[in-house]
């Protein structure tokens, strides 16, 4: 088992090998840092890993730190012999220690090794969009490297839409009567997808969503509500996230309602995330703009607007788009936005890789822990969230933020009286969950990975001694908070417990963390 680098899935290695590969290294993850971990089931023995799960043996060889990139192939111990351990047999193993009942989780991991198998000959037959960005949005095959079923999602003809296919398509395009629009902020940009009748607004579509809605289309297509206006004029791209598009016609990004289960959620647009997004991207202008003057790189996506049709909250909510800003209109010129997440992707390592990570962290750090102390802002900088513009010389230079769903304001330092009592509660976090999202996004789903990509087999140790000068750094400037000294001190760091949440088939949202060890603890 490799570190998985997309190359790796060559005319001599199947699809759905690389596909077992990726499977089996997720899910061996999920049960080192959240069932044997916790349990104190877990040796080093060089050049192993050795845990226990469900009263067997299992081995591995590691490097990377938090971020456990594997070697070789993992083992588990049969009555004294070592023999080769694979996706199914784990699944097995996981389902004995949690003990219960899941009828849905075998399942679930065996659609994602499926859907890994099927993106990844897809890829061999199409080409990457020659934009660098998207292309760097389409490079997520494997998905989130601690998740048990990353690729898992419901539905069929889903490839058609896939960004990890190298999916284009032109967007559906409805007419809604002017006294059935539901819309609020900016959304004239929209307008210029198409001409609309009279007394109606364009509202585009995913077509994906549109067949998921057939049924409860069928009346309001009927009686003139909305109207049918065909297909756009121009393929739009699928991002990373799959139901937010780009539309090169109107340079914005599109996010969608998809009524699908993709890993932990069904990706819909709620209302009150339709109305939160435009109050957010009010309240976060300023915000954002001091950031800017401490840490000139620093830039966001700004959410302006929604639009909608008000036919009942289901399809309100299901045909509801948020309008979201282009990374090239807020980067400065010879500035290339590429996704964070693309570049935890193994590949070729920069010429200087620690001076690379130090404009990196430096980019990326400080202005997500400003926004949290200074502002009580919770950015959510997790892989998919985060993009970093990089110069002529492919040095990081920029940081960009953006989906609002995950950003929220801490409770008790902002003034949300005048707002629905739901949409309130879903733009706010107490302090303490505050900083464990933060802290997580921040620390061990980005740059653990980042750092591991970068270190390659090699010890990521010297890293993060770069990493604890930049963050020493900005806290010393700051006054040392008390947050950010233990943080520097080796505090453990929570890191989101995914296997936990899918075993209980519970909603992303009561998602739980585990502790984990503190790579910065290492370097008192």
């Amino acid at each position: 088992m490799t570190s998985l680098a997309l190359d790796s899935c060559s005319a001599a290695v199947s699809p759905a090998t690389v596909a077992e590969e990726a499977t089996l290294a997720a899910l061996l993850r999920c049960c080192l840092r959240e069932v044997a971990g916790p349990r104190g089931q877990v040796w080093h023995a060089e050049p192993y890993v050795l845990l226990r799960v469900a009263d067997t043996v299992l081995r591995v060889r590691a490097h990377g730190g938090l971020a456990l990139r594997f070697e070789g192939h993992p083992d588990w111990l049969d009555e004294g012999t070592w023999r080769p351990l694979d996706a199914d047999r784990l699944v097995g193993l996981v389902e004995s220690e949690l003990g219960g009942t899941n009828e849905e989780f075998a399942a679930q991991v065996g659609a994602s090794r499926r859907a890994m198998a099927e993106l990844l000959a897809a890829r061999r037959s199409r080409r990457a969009p020659t934009d660098p960005w998207l292309a760097s949005e389409q490079r997520l095959v494997f998905g989130h490297p601690f998740h048990p079923s990353p690729k898992a999602l419901d539905g069929v003809g889903w490839l058609r839409y896939a960004p990890e296919a190298h999916a284009s398509f032109p967007l559906r395009l409805l007419g809604v009567r002017d006294d059935v629009l539901a819309e609020a902020g900016e959304t004239g940009r929209l307008d210029e997808l198409a001409p609309a009748p009279t007394g109606y607004s364009v509202l585009p579509a995913h077509p994906w969503q549109l067949d998921l809605l057939a049924d409860r289309l069928a009346a309001p297509l009927a009686d003139g509500r909305l109207v049918d206006l065909g297909y756009g004029s121009r393929p739009a791209v699928p991002t990373s996230s799959v139901r937010t598009v780009y539309d090169p016609r109107i340079d914005r990004c599109l996010k969608f309602s998809l009524d699908v289960r993709i890993t932990n959620c069904v990706r819909k647009n709620a209302w009150y995330e339709l109305a939160g997004a435009v109050e957010l991207t009010r309240r976060l202008e300023p915000v954002f703009d001091d950031l800017a003057v401490s840490f000139p790189g620093t830039r966001w996506l700004a959410e302006p607007g929604y639009r909608s049709a008000n036919l009942g909250t289901r399809l309100l909510e299901g045909l509801g788009v948020i309008i979201r800003t282009s990374p090239w209109s807020v980067c400065r010129p010879g500035v290339t936005p590429l996704l964070s997440g693309a570049l935890a992707v193994p590949g070729p390592a920069p010429a200087d890789p620690v001076g690379w990570w130090r404009a990196y962290v430096e980019c990326v750090a400080p202005p997500v822990l400003e926004a949290y102390l200074r502002h009580g802002v919770v950015l959510e900088p997790h892989l998919q969230n985060v993009l970093v513009g990089v110069d002529a010389t492919g040095l990081p230079v920029e940081a960009i933020f953006r989906d609002l769903e995950g950003t929220k304001l801490v409770a008790g330092r902002h003034d949300l009286s005048g707002l629905p009592t739901r949409v309130a509660e879903a733009l706010t976090y107490d302090p303490g969950r505050g900083w464990d999202r933060v802290v997580y996004c921040l620390m061990v789903n980005h740059l653990s990975e980042i750092a591991a990509s970068l270190a390659g087999n090699g010890p990521v140790k010297e890293l993060w001694a770069v990493a604890g000068e930049v963050l020493a750094e900005y806290a010393g400037s700051r006054g040392w908070p008390r947050p950010l000294a233990d943080l520097l001190a080796g505090a453990p760091l929570p890191a989101k417990a995914n296997l936990s949440v899918r075993w209980a088939r519970s909603a992303d949202r009561w998602a739980g963390y585990v502790p984990v060890a503190n790579p910065l603890a290492m370097l008192s």
